[in-house]
């Protein structure tokens, strides 16, 4: 074997998003197209003195060309002088695995394979990302300095080595350094283990509970099939879609009622379950759905944290809370009454490493379908999945009790997002630059019912190092409470995605089962009248509501 440097040529300005590069296939399969960015992780990470004789966690959610691509990030290891190299089973790791055997077995970092999400296959998209030593995204400084390299280097360095059997457990020479094909599950569940009651939720499914666990063809099938069938004795067939296929059996792996919409439409019907639920392509997402319920994902984090002592791994309580800017304010009523902090972030789960670092915060949400806590760096799908089946166990209520419950203590914030997909990217800047352009006017104003009492451009100060992030996305917020906010979503391939952002508190029990997109109608209609949303994008209605 020997080490070749081949030339290639540089990116040409191909910025990474906070979630990594994501691009085509077809993008990723150009000569020197992938080598080019793990080669400027490599010299990244070399500058850092952080290369030689370490440790790198390796894996995917076994999309297309995610085989291909951890046999060359394999044979570039070995030659940039990596020690050992972790690889899943398959070349699968969820990506709340990889961050879990990072911090477990003490490696330098991980490259996740995803794009999370998004759609595979050989036309879908695909994606790649560093995470650090505490298991979390890279930090700016660390993907600057990525992107940097990639804008300028004329060569990477590459082992002729032939392919790795990725599907045998066990160890490997490769030039000098050892590849370990580990169980892609074993580490992951025993964290699990620890947090969760299986006590308690194993008496649960032998009492004769129902559930269905929707895989989706994507990544937490193996993780929800070894856990929920395998460790808590639930039913064989309790998981459905649980083989990952390298195009998700041709659907979009994002857990929500759109495309989740044959769970949605079991949990609708006269044999539906107890308990609905399904996680997306890298398994950091989750949806949760009751019998004709599904939970908004900001409602969950905040029944999660509500209830949070019920899991053993949470017994003496929580620290905080932390939520995205988007996300509805019901995790801050729940802050507020448990006489914690509730800290407000830009999207990004990035931005939740530092508080959970610090300890700060222990619980952590999206209202894109993700939450997690203080146990690893990223969002977590099985487990805020298992999180609730604690919480069924423990207080031997349904979903749709549970969730009532709690808006009859907290009040409703009534939730919806609206997204504008594959939006001419120029159109799209050219509407928020206008939008930002009123803000100052709009503070004061009386739109239709409602009273701006707040209207910027969100801009997030850290607590911990006080970085400062500006233009995270523009908020109208009223005198009630309510909210509109509008930003671009950095995590499309094509064009741009513009999300609206709805949201109405409602403190009445006796108004608490409207209809959501009724509920908001009013701020539908404001949010139109300031933005000029479907003139500009040539759109009369959003591609997903959710």
């Amino acid at each position: 074997m020997t080490i070749q440097t081949i030339a290639t040529t540089p990116f040409a300005g191909q910025r990474p998003g906070t979630s990594g590069l994501r691009k085509k296939v077809t993008e990723f399969q150009q000569p020197g197209y992938l080598e080019n960015f793990v080669e400027a992780i490599f010299l990244t990470l070399g500058a850092l003195g952080e290369v030689q004789g370490r440790t790198l966690v390796l894996g995917g959610d076994g999309r297309y060309f995610n085989r291909q691509a951890i046999q060359t990030i394999l044979r570039m290891a070995a030659a940039h002088g990596v020690g050992r190299v972790l690889v899943g089973r398959g070349g699968i790791l969820s990506t709340p695995a990889v961050s879990c055997v990072i911090r477990k077995r003490a490696a330098l970092g991980g490259i996740v394979l995803s794009a999370s999400h998004n759609p595979g296959g050989p036309d879908g998209d695909f994606g790649i990302k560093y995470n650090i030593d505490n298991g979390g995204p890279a930090p700016e400084k660390i993907t600057d300095a990525i992107y940097e390299h990639t804008k300028t280097l004329s060569s990477y360095r590459i082992s002729d080595a032939g392919p790795v059997d990725l599907d045998s457990i066990g160890s490997i020479r490769l030039e000098g350094m050892e590849v370990e094909v580990i169980d892609s599950v074993a580490d992951y569940a025993e964290l699990m283990a620890g947090l969760f009651d299986f006590d308690a939720i194993r008496a649960l499914f032998q009492r004769g509970f129902t559930m269905r666990f929707d895989g989706m063809h994507a990544v937490s099938g193996p993780y929800a099939k070894a856990i929920i069938e395998g460790m808590l004795g639930a039913p064989a067939g309790t998981v459905v879609n649980a083989e990952p296929l390298e195009d998700f059996g041709g659907h979009h792996p994002d857990p929500n009622p759109v495309n989740a919409a044959e769970l949605i439409a079991l949990m609708d019907g006269p044999d539906a379950p107890d308990f609905g639920a399904a996680s997306d392509g890298d398994g950091d997402r989750n949806m949760i759905v009751g019998r004709k319920l599904a939970v908004s994902p900001s409602d969950s984090l905040a029944i999660i944290a509500a209830n949070a002592t019920v899991a053993p791994g949470y017994r003496d309580g929580i620290k905080g809370i932390a939520r995205s800017m988007p996300t509805s304010q019901a995790a801050d009523r729940v802050a507020n009454a448990l006489g914690v902090s509730c800290f407000e972030t830009p999207t990004g789960w990035k931005y939740f490493g530092n508080l959970l670092d610090a300890g700060l915060a222990t619980l952590c949400g999206e209202e894109s379908y993700g939450t997690g806590s203080m146990h690893i760096r990223e969002k977590d799908g099985v487990w805020a999945v298992l999180f609730w089946l604690n919480l069924i166990a423990a207080t031997g209520k349904s979903v749709n009790e549970i969730v009532q419950e709690h808006w009859a203590r907290f009040g409703r914030n009534y939730y919806s997002r609206h997204d504008y997909e594959a939006v001419d990217a120029g159109a799209a800047n050219a509407m928020m630059e206008a939008l930002r352009g009123k803000l100052e006017s709009l503070a004061g104003q009386t739109l239709g019912d409602f009273r701006v009492q707040l209207a910027d451009d969100f801009t997030y100060t850290d607590p911990v190092d006080n970085s400062v992030s500006s233009r995270q996305g523009v908020r109208i917020v009223m005198t009630d409470g309510s909210r509109i906010v509008l930003r671009l979503s950095g995590t499309g391939t094509e064009g741009a995605t513009v999300r609206l952002y709805l949201e109405r508190y409602e403190a009445d029990p006796a108004r608490h089962n409207l209809d959501t997109q009724q509920a908001l109608a009013p701020l539908i209609a404001i949010a139109e009248q300031v933005s000029g949303l479907k003139a500009r994008t040539g759109r009369e209605q959003p591609s997903v509501v959710t």
